[in-house]
């Protein structure tokens, strides 16, 4: 499953990203040589027109071949010697072609990526619906920040379920949501259960306070481990996903967001956390990492990080029009590009640990774990990896699409002079020695990992 995985993962992403730049080319007249699905050595290929369409012995990218595009890295890409043979200029030679439609062939790999992604979280909302948690539960109250005459929120214990909003039964968290965002404003009665009571609240009339309202209030969540980050401390520590955390320092863990605060109020201290593993009782000791982060209100707070995501929750559907899926497909990429970036920004930060960078062996780990959860897990992890794909690929190192960028970039600022190809090759050589010690980083990162290191 996890082979397969992994192969549909990369084979989808790459053929997307490369058909970007396929379409796009041909688009503004320029020659394709070669459409190549993974680098190195052929293994397999046929030719139809002027391209030839092959299969490459590496799979870890793809690329476009144009003629006149000068780039003799290309030849090291495609596993092969240098071509020292001088080749005639044509009109659809790729260094022939205005700036624009240069720009627009080294993006459009980017584009269909996010387009891709884009196009799957559509689907997703269209034909499953909204995700939400199949519970009521209440996990969580922020007692700070809850508006006006909502205050009596706070009072509800950790583990009681709401049944009903001013007599109307709530289903799910989707149903809860809805209600507080949606409901009658003024005197909104809310009966629990675990234990049977009412809570009686003024609803606002401002839709920011409706919205700060259900930020307040969060789901139950078991504390246990759903997911390992590698290389970060509970990685370190031998926790392992399905663990139960019982306790932090003896003090008791009731869900996970007490978990959270506990491992928060403690960056970079060394804790003992209990948890049930099959059946047994463990004691594992823990340094936590200390990040500084944003604390909502514009301050920047050090906090204790741990590594880990909670467990799985059941969840449900709830349907929405084609017009709506669109708009929550939009935001969902929005939001994903968002993570991504703050991500790569907390690892140039030091704010993440640089062994949370993982190689095909974490990808095919992850893709596995998608595609057991299901098809529109998996679909959504395919969604998100694509995200990743582009914007890695604009990162601006020569040999990536980001680099190719700054080099058409330099020579809109000279007027149409741009670098000369050895000064292309130069830098196309650094690029290339960065991009080989990215991927020995995250193999010996996965390796380490694997051997419990």
């Amino acid at each position: 499953m996890t082979v397969l995985a992994t192969v549909i993962v990369l084979g989808v992403l790459i053929f997307v990203h490369e058909l970007g730049h396929f379409w796009a080319a041909k688009a503004v007249g320029i020659e394709v040589q070669r459409f190549s699905i993974g680098l190195g050595p052929k293994i397999f290929g046929f030719t139809r027109g002027e391209t030839e369409y092959v299969i490459s012995a590496i799979p870890l990218g793809g690329y476009v071949k144009m003629g006149g595009m000068d780039d003799e890295m290309m030849e090291r890409i495609e596993g092969g010697e240098v071509a020292g043979a001088t080749r005639e200029p044509s009109e659809s030679d790729f260094d022939a072609k205005p700036i624009w439609a240069r720009t627009l062939v080294i993006s459009a790999g980017v584009i269909m990526n996010m387009l891709f992604a884009f196009g799957v979280y559509v689907f997703l909302a269209a034909n499953y619906g909204v995700q939400t948690y199949d519970s009521t539960r209440i996990g969580l109250v922020e007692a700070d920040g809850l508006p006006s005459g909502t205050e009596a929120f706070a009072t509800i214990e950790p583990g009681s379920r709401v049944v009903s909003i001013d007599g109307e039964t709530i289903g799910d968290w989707g149903d809860l949501e809805s209600r507080l965002l949606d409901g009658p404003e003024g005197t909104t009665v809310v009966e629990l259960v675990e234990p049977r009571r009412e809570v009686t609240i003024d609803l606002p009339a401002d839709r920011e306070d409706r919205i700060e309202l259900v930020r307040r209030v969060s789901v139950w969540l078991e504390a246990g481990v759903g997911f390992l980050a590698p290389g970060d401390p509970a990685d370190d520590a031998g926790l392992e996903v399905g663990d139960r955390i019982l306790a932090v320092d003896d003090e008791a863990t009731l869900n996970w967001w007490t978990f959270v605060r506990q491992i928060e109020s403690r960056p970079g201290e060394e804790i003992r956390i209990t948890l049930t593993r099959d059946d047994r009782e463990l004691v594992r000791t823990v340094t936590l990492d200390a990040v500084e982060e944003d604390d909502g209100s514009g301050s920047v707070a050090t906090v204790g990080k741990i590594g880990i995501s909670p467990p799985g929750i059941a969840v449900t559907y709830n349907s929405v029009s084609l017009e709506d899926a669109v708009v929550l497909g939009y935001r969902e990429t929005v939001a994903v590009t968002g993570l991504i970036l703050g991500f790569l920004r907390d690892l140039v930060t030091l704010n993440v640990s640089p062994r949370s960078v993982g190689s095909i062996v974490t990808i095919g780990e992850a893709s596995g774990q998608a595609a057991a959860a299901g098809l529109d897990t998996f679909l959504r992890f395919m969604a998100l990896f694509s995200i990743n794909l582009a914007v890695l690929n604009l990162l601006p190192i020569p040999v990536l699409d980001g680099g190719h960028l700054v080099f058409l970039g330099i020579e809109a600022i000279r007027g149409g002079r741009g670098l000369s190809v050895e000064q292309k090759l130069k830098w196309s050589n650094v690029g290339f020695i960065i991009i080989v010690g990215i991927m020995l980083w995250a193999l010996s990162n996965d390796f380490l990992r694997l051997f419990g290191l």
